[in-house]
C-alpha cells in the first residue's frame, strides 16, 4: 500500500508530499515480522536507486507469497529535486542530507526530516542509496563508518557488492539520514554507485539482487536468492586520491574498475585551444580504480580518481 509519510503546503496550491510503498506478505501479519526499509533520492540528481526501487518492487510484487517480513520503498525524499534535477532542495539551497534528525517544530526541511526519521526508526535494516554526482563514476560499494562496522560489516557483505569503504567516525557527517538512523539504534547502511543524472542498469540489478540475499538471510524474503560476491575492504588496503594539477580537459586512458600499476598512465589533461597535453597523470600506486572521473572538464585540484591500493596478492 502506497501511503504519505509527510505531506507540506506549497505555494500556488502545491503539496509536498513524501511517499513509501509498503510491501505486506499476503497473509495476516503476526505482529513479529522483520522490517526493511530502503531509502533513495535525498539527492535530486542521483537517481540510480529510482530503477532499485523499481526492480525491487516488481520482483516482490511477482513473488508475492515469498514475501516473509515488511517492505517498506522511499524512492523519493527530496521530490522537489528529484523533479528540478537539482541535488538539494530548489528554493532552499540546501542538502537535504545535511538536516537529519530536524525537528517536528522547525523550519519546513527540519519538519520534514524530523517526519523522515519517525517513519524510519525501528527498522531492521534502512538502505540508503545514492548514486555518484554528475563528474565521478563510482562502483558499487557500502560506505560505513569504522564506529558502526562491527555491527553492520556483516549486512553489507551480503548485499553484492564490490566494494566496502569503512570511514574513519572523523569522516562521517552528524547531520546526515544514516548517522541520525545510527545512533539512535536503527541500522542503516549506505550505498554509492554509478553517475549523478542516469541510470547503470548492471549496477542497480547488481544491488538490487544482493537486497533479496540480505532479506532472505533477515528472513524477510522466503524466495531464491543469489550467493553475493565477495567484496574488498578498505580497511585491508588504503586508498590514494589522484587531483588534477592543471586545468582543461581529462581524457581517460584506463577503465573504471580495472588494476592499475603503480606509474601506469590514468589520463591527460590537454588543451584544446593549443592541441597540447598539459598533463599527463599516472597511478601513484598499485591497486584498482574504483572511482573515476566523469565529467571531462576539470580544474586544478578536481578529483580524477581513486584507487584502492594492493599488492599482488
Amino acid at each position: 500500500m502506497i501511503e504519505t509519510v509527510c505531506a507540506v503546503e506549497m505555494p500556488v496550491d502545491e503539496n509536498l508530499e513524501i511517499k513509501r510503498h509498503r510491501l505486506l506478505p499476503d497473509r495476516t501479519l503476526t505482529g513479529g515480522e522483520k522490517r526493511i526499509s530502503i531509502v533513495t533520492g535525498t539527492h535530486g540528481n542521483e537517481l540510480e536507486g529510482q530503477y532499485v526501487c523499481y526492480e525491487l518492487t516488481k520482483r516482490i510484487m511477482e513473488n508475492r507469497d515469498k514475501l516473509n517480513g515488511i517492505v517498506d520503498i522511499y524512492p523519493a525524499l527530496n521530490p522537489l529535486g528529484i523533479d528540478s534535477i537539482t541535488r538539494g532542495i530548489p528554493g532552499f539551497d540546501l542538502d537535504m542530507n545535511r538536516v537529519f534528525p530536524g525537528s517536528e517544530d522547525g523550519s519546513m526541511v527540519e519538519h520534514i526530516a524530523s517526519r523522515i526519521i519517525e517513519s524510519l526508526s525501528g527498522s531492521d535494516m534502512v538502505l540508503d542509496i545514492h548514486a555518484s554526482n554528475i563528474f565521478l563514476r563510482e562502483i558499487p560499494q557500502a560506505r560505513i563508518s569504522d564506529i558502526t562496522a562491527q555491527k553492520l560489516l556483516p549486512y553489507a557483505k551480503l548485499l553484492n557488492l564490490d566494494f566496502i569503504w569503512i570511514h574513519s567516525a572523523a569522516t562521517v557527517l552528524e547531520a546526515t539520514l544514516a548517522h541520525s538512523l545510527n545512533i539512535s539504534g536503527t541500522p542503516t547502511i549506505v550505498v554509492e554507485m554509478g553517475v549523478g543524472m542516469r541510470l547503470t542498469s548492471e549496477y542497480c540489478s547488481q544491488l538490487t539482487d544482493g537486497i533479496f540475499a540480505l532479506m532472505k538471510e533477515m528472513g524477510i524474503w522466503k524466495g531464491e536468492a543469489i550467493v553475493p560476491r565477495e567484496p574488498i575492504l578498505s580497511g585491508e588496503q588504503s586508498v590514494s586520491y589522484i587531483n588534477a594539477g592543471k586545468s582543461g580537459i581529462f581524457v581517460p586512458r584506463v577503465e573504471h574498475w580495472k588494476d592499475v600499476r603503480k606509474g601506469s598512465h590514468i589520463g591527460d589533461i590537454v588543451d584544446p585551444l593549443q592541441g597540447i597535453v598539459l598533463e599527463a597523470i599516472s597511478s601513484p600506486c598499485d591497486g584498482v580504480v574504483f572511482t573515476l572521473r566523469e565529467y571531462p572538464v576539470v580544474d586544478e585540484g578536481s578529483l580524477i580518481a581513486r584507487i584502492l591500493e594492493r599488492g599482488d596478492s
